[in-house]
């Protein structure tokens, strides 16, 4: 029993040191790019290089682990937007959502994709998930009349895409961000 005890605080402390380092790894991957050193992810985490590794063996691991953590946290989102009472309000929230959380993604993918990682396979499972709520919020949406009855989820995921893609080369402009929504949107609806 007392061995228990005392490992206790160590797995509680270990499982701080892997959220912390992943939560900083998200951010400087998504702000600053995937080639940012593991030393710096574990000196901004604030713990030791040895500590990053013990988690995360290479840095495809942590890269990997990265982009699972955040699919899965698109993925509940998405979740939570599809049993949401107003399907159009929840339709564009989850437009809004792909497109502000694929930032770095090309980056992210491209990274494990030269390392050798099947990355459609790692995220198969939150990707799913993501495209049958999507796919519920779309036909929800048309119900409501929000959005062109002749959109199918195939075109909705290509302009998500293509969406995704023009944010990225706009940059972090605001207003044009804001424009483009905009845009999307009107297209979106039916006429």
């Amino acid at each position: 029993m007392g061995d228990d005890a005392r490992t206790r605080p160590l797995r509680a402390d270990a499982a701080r040191n892997r959220a912390r380092l992943l939560d900083v790894a998200t951010e400087v991957f998504t702000t600053r790019g995937v080639g940012v050193p593991t030393e710096e992810i574990a000196r901004a985490a604030g713990v030791g290089v040895g500590t990053l590794f013990r988690h995360f063996p290479t840095k495809e691991a942590l890269l990997e682990a990265v982009m699972v953590r955040r699919l899965e946290s698109i993925a509940d989102r998405t979740a939570e937007l599809a049993a949401g009472s107003e399907p159009a309000a929840a339709f564009f929230d989850c437009f809004r959502l792909l497109i502000d959380q694929s930032a770095g993604k090309n980056d992210f993918a491209r990274a494990l994709a030269a390392a050798g990682v099947d990355v459609h396979s790692t995220l198969q499972e939150s990707s799913a998930a993501i495209r049958d709520r999507l796919d519920v919020l779309l036909t929800g949406a048309q119900r409501a009349g929000a959005v062109r009855p002749d959109l199918g989820l195939a075109e909705l995921l290509a302009l998500l895409a293509g969406t995704g893609a023009a944010m990225e080369q706009l940059g972090a402009d605001p207003d044009g961000r804001e424009r483009i929504y905009s845009v999307v949107f009107e297209g979106l609806r039916p006429r």
